[in-house]
């Protein structure tokens, strides 16, 4: 065996005694907390995390609004949550803060209670290092005995991280005060939350309760009980919303908010410093966003509090209603279905991301099944759609955009160069009408949905037509789609039909 070479030996050595040093807790070895969920919660390449952050922030309505002194803000993934977070955060960027103290919920460690200020110096993330206000931390430390610097419960906690990008692009020069509080002790968060406003007072300070909503419930019950429980927070009455989280009167509601303690405490703060009143600026759910389910949701709400006379405004809760009938389309509806299916897919290619179905006019918003066709150089590149109209229509056109660009098992992913090469189109369908036998069936009039031997296969309206195919053509390769010989329909076979509204971006 060859000697080491002194050099090598001596880096090993040193190697050694650093992870001596750090199994034992060295203060050293901790001085900056690295991003836990980089990767998972939020894009991990710096130029995509950056770019999904200010189209959040883009697409968010800037308020006429005092000075924001709190927010209440999400903290699920971005694809999910990152919109409502930009909602709020719209509200801040017009304006400077230097220290800004986030307060964020225990989700990993168990047996941990109090109130933790970690002994970090800095947070990481993919866009660098936050620093931690070491002044102000062990001012707090003394106005509050329940507050320490233990560090175990930051460790894996994505609260307090996934907040971090924002405010780096936002005030790239503040510093943070990080707190876990747990649990919603009432005493113990109104003695921090007015120790925090003592702290801050007169400084340029912004605080972040970092909390989702309510966890598990369907996807109506989910709304019912996220309305009442900003209603309640916008009220500015922290014993009612302490009173309110214990109801948990909704079917799988597990929780009203996960970050409960944050909210008090930001609350508590945010009146002592000032605030009179709340401004609700987000307000979704798990089941809103394109990939989303309507069973098991959780929900996202995002307030502001400000000084100011006027009331508290929570007309955010006021969700359009949609219309009660299929009308016709407007070419500017079809125009902005089309644009946004474009949309869905791009962001995800750039940003990791998706859009959030909103802000569309009242017809957009009435439940139907649709079909996304892509296609590039005449040539099918993707095709996949929903045949009931279980939720709005944009929802469902950003959500089938995103599966035929990424999930016809056809076709292999589709590539951001491809983007704009590709040709989109929508079909808007009716509802399915089961029909007695096939010869009911018109070419160009009628897609058709076929179930048979325990499979089925579908064609639009225009499959047929562009094909030149006679009815029993287009019904012996609906048999070949299905996996089963061509003759299939012709023995025990259901059909049902539906119509479609075709439109594309070439016409």
């Amino acid at each position: 065996m060859k000697p080491i070479p002194i050099l090598v030996r001596t880096v090993t050595i040193i190697i050694g005694i650093y992870f001596i040093f750090s199994a034992c807790g060295s203060s050293q070895s901790l001085k900056v907390r690295p991003a836990a969920v980089s990767g998972q919660f939020y894009p991990s390449n710096p130029q995509t995390l950056r770019l999904a952050i200010q189209q959040f922030l883009k697409d968010s309505p800037e308020m006429s609004l005092d000075k924001p002194i709190a927010l209440i803000v999400p903290h699920a993934g971005y694809i999910y949550s990152g919109q409502i977070c930009a909602d709020a955060y719209r509200q801040v960027m017009n304006h400077n803060y230097d220290v800004i103290a986030i307060l964020g919920v225990n989700h990993t460690t168990a047996g941990f209670e109090g109130i933790s200020l970690g002994d970090y110096s800095a947070f990481s993330t993919p866009l660098g290092n936050v620093p931690v206000d070491e002044e102000i931390i062990s001012e707090l430390l003394k106005e509050c005995s329940d507050c320490k610097r233990s560090h175990e419960v930051h460790v894996k906690e994505h609260s307090i991280e996934v907040q971090l990008p924002f405010l780096q692009v936002l005030f790239p020069k503040a510093k943070i005060i990080p707190a876990i509080i747990y649990p919603a002790d009432y005493p113990m968060c109104e003695r921090f939350g007015k120790a925090l406003a003592r702290v801050l007072k007169n400084k340029q300070a912004l605080i972040i309760a970092s909390s989702d909503l309510s966890h598990y419930p369907d996807y109506t019950d989910a709304k019912k009980a996220d309305r009442l429980t900003l209603k309640t927070i916008a009220s500015l009455d922290t014993k009612r919303v302490a009173s309110l989280m214990k109801v948990l009167d909704v079917p799988n509601l597990e929780t009203r908010a996960c970050g409960e303690a944050a909210i008090l405490a930001a609350m508590t703060a945010a009146k002592d410093l000032g605030a009179t009143r709340a401004t609700v600026t987000g307000f979704a759910n798990s089941g809103d966003v394109p990939i989303g389910k309507r069973t098991g949701t959780v929900g996202y709400g995002s307030v502001v509090f400000t000084q100011g006379t006027a009331p508290s405004n929570t007309s955010m809760l006021d969700q359009p209603t949609p219309q009660s009938t299929a009308s016709p389309f407007q070419d500017s509806e079809k125009k902005s279905l089309l644009a946004f299916a474009r949309e869905a897919i791009r962001r995800y290619l750039t940003t990791q991301t998706v859009p959030l179905a909103r802000n569309f006019p009242p017809r957009l918003y009435f439940p139907q099944g649709a079909f996304v066709t892509l296609k590039k150089a005449g040539q099918l590149r993707g095709c996949i759609g929903r045949l009931i109209g279980d939720v709005g229509l944009g929802q469902t056109v950003a959500a089938m955009a995103l599966q035929a660009a990424f999930n016809d098992p056809r076709f292999p992913p589709v590539a951001l160069s491809e983007l704009k090469d590709l040709q989109i189109e929508i079909s808007v369908l009716t509802p399915l009408r089961p029909i007695a036998s096939p010869e009911e069936i018109v070419i160009g009039r009628d897609g058709v949905l076929m179930a048979t031997s325990g499979t089925s296969a579908v064609f639009l309206p225009q499959v047929a037509v562009e094909n030149n195919w006679d009815r029993n053509e287009m019904l012996e390769n609906l048999c070949r789609k299905a996996g089963l010989k061509a003759a299939c329909w012709k023995h025990d076979a259901q059909f049902r039909t539906f119509q479609a509204e075709v439109f594309s971006e070439s016409r």
